[in-house]
């Protein structure tokens, strides 16, 4: 499968996921608002949250999908199974124990989480919605083992449509169960452990559909397990700093007025839309591709794909992001404005919107580049540059909170981005594993032209139907996506107009083969 295919397998269903997911957020948004009992869910959400990245997702894909590659290559089907089999062991038996004692010691790990809610109702909520919610670290994490094997055999789209069903839980939860559960927050939160059984039993029929039926062998720390642990402790930070950074928002956002974890949270649930299409199909697909290449030594054919995933993934990302802070405000009032969700909230969460999308692009780029390190089995460079990025990350939210309250920490998350991207591109290019080629450098900046036009076209648009945008809910609907529609529009012509892109390099890099 080419990798632009791959990348659209697991964009457009990862699309369909963050439909579900507005529809979740503006449900949520309708009945929670942005007050203490919103904020108590939205850090007992991030917990679970902060150690799947850490010690599942992130850390784990990264470190599992090479050594499994390497096993298919070098040894057949069988002993890569049983290598993910022993690994499925030890990480279950090392998460339930994990889990257990969270769970008894809730309270302490909130006094680090949320120290600006202590004494105050919103602490006891969110210790009693963690302590629900935490039991998804385990489930999720065994589904990311079982996604990291289906990737690695080359089918990504069960993997990526997991995120659906977590999303349908919560809506499901929210409207079928709320009436009958103590608060709406402790719906929520039964419906997030729900999804995690859910996403498990759908990986393990998946899995069992490609031909891999795992069992569950006693826990031994046999070498490879060794090798996975080895990698994955490392890349457990690395691959995880846009959580910490997040989370480390979280813990100062708990010192400011009521409301700004959640306007964080909305802010942040929209910036992850084009960052986790775009951003997430890029990093999954190109590296089990680059694991591959490398192990055939064709570097030629590696630096090839480095440069397609940044040249695709830039060619959306940049658009997308200068949109999003063209139209955040219109966009976040008709996504979010109704119920206990008011016009203060909207100008709030806007603001923080802003600030979260002028890193996209950095977000982006990190993406597409830490594979790069990952698929030669280097994680202890990421590592080192993603701790810098939070350590910088922490001090400028602390700095910039005081004048600037939440917008300074998400403006400083963007501003940490930047600084890891361009920390990951200087180290690759002095490996010589980075070197932009002829197409990628007339192609960047002629994307950047075609969006300065689709910013021009939305803004005119913006004040144009400023009197739509004020009206009823479905008059601002059919204006903002009528701007939207614009805006692409004007965007695609650009791109043809100036050579940003081509239909037919499209249809070559569909109809390009990669070889496994």
């Amino acid at each position: 499968m080419s990798l632009l295919r791959s990348i659209a397998t697991i964009g457009g269903l990862t699309a369909v996921s963050r439909v579900f997911g507005f529809i979740r957020d503006t449900l949520m948004a309708a009945f929670l608002g942005a007050g203490p009992m919103a904020d108590a869910f939205f850090v007992a959400l991030r917990f679970p949250n902060l150690f799947r990245s850490l010690f599942a997702e992130g850390a784990f894909s990264a470190a599992f999908v090479p050594i499994f590659v390497g096993l298919l290559h070098d040894e057949g089907r069988e002993q890569a199974v049983a290598f993910a089999e022993d690994a499925l062991a030890v990480l279950t038996t090392a998460l339930l124990v994990f889990v257990l004692a969270m769970e008894v010691a809730m309270p302490l790990a909130m006094l680090a989480l949320a120290p600006g809610f202590v004494g105050t109702p919103t602490f006891d909520m969110a210790v009693e919605f963690s302590r629900l919610t935490f039991p998804y670290l385990l489930f999720i994490s065994l589904t990311a083992l079982q996604g990291g094997i289906l990737n690695a055999l080359g089918r990504f789209a069960a993997a990526a449509a997991t995120p659906i069903l977590l999303n349908l839980s919560i809506i499901t939860a929210l409207l079928g169960t709320g009436p009958w559960m103590p608060t709406i927050g402790h719906a929520l939160a039964w419906g997030v452990v729900a999804a995690g059984i859910l996403q498990f039993l759908w990986l393990l029929g998946s899995c069992r559909r490609a031909g891999v039926s795992l069992r569950m062998p006693r826990p031994r720390l046999t070498p490879k397990v060794r090798e996975l642990m080895r990698r994955a402790l490392p890349v457990a930070l690395g691959a995880g700093v846009y959580q910490i950074n997040i989370m480390a928002g979280t813990v100062l956002a708990s010192f400011l007025p009521a409301g700004s974890v959640s306007y964080l949270f909305y802010a942040d649930r929209l910036n992850q839309l084009p960052y986790g299409i775009i951003g997430v199909a890029v990093s999954t697909a190109l590296l089990p591709l680059l694991a591959r290449q490398v192990r055939a030594g064709d570097e030629t054919a590696a630096m090839y794909s480095q440069n397609r995933a940044l040249e695709f993934a830039l060619f959306l990302m940049l658009p997308s992001a200068a949109a999003l802070m063209a139209l955040a405000e219109p966009v976040i009032a008709v996504l979010f404005q109704r119920g206990a969700f008011g016009s203060n909230d909207v100008r709030q969460t806007a603001a923080a919107l802003i600030a979260y999308a002028a890193g996209m692009p950095a977000f982006m780029l990190i993406k597409a580049l830490t594979p790069n390190f990952f698929a030669r089995g280097d994680t202890k460079t990421p590592v080192k540059i993603g701790v810098v990025s939070a350590v910088f990350n922490i001090a400028a939210a602390g700095a910039m909170m005081l004048p600037f309250l939440h917008v300074g920490i998400a403006a400083a998350a963007s501003l940490a981005a930047w600084l890891n991207a361009a920390l990951l591109a200087v180290v690759l290019r002095r490996q010589g594993r980075l070197v932009v080629d002829v197409r990628l450098k007339r192609r960047l900046p002629r994307t950047a032209l075609a969006t300065a036009v689709m910013v021009a076209a939305v803004i005119g648009l913006d004040y144009a139907l400023g009197n739509w945008l004020a009206a009823p809910l479905m008059l601002r609907v059919t204006a903002l996506a009528a701007i939207i529609i614009a805006g692409l529009i004007a965007f695609a012509v650009a791109a043809q107009l100036f050579g940003a892109a081509s239909l037919a390099d499209m249809k070559t890099l569909v109809r390009r083969k990669q070889a496994t």
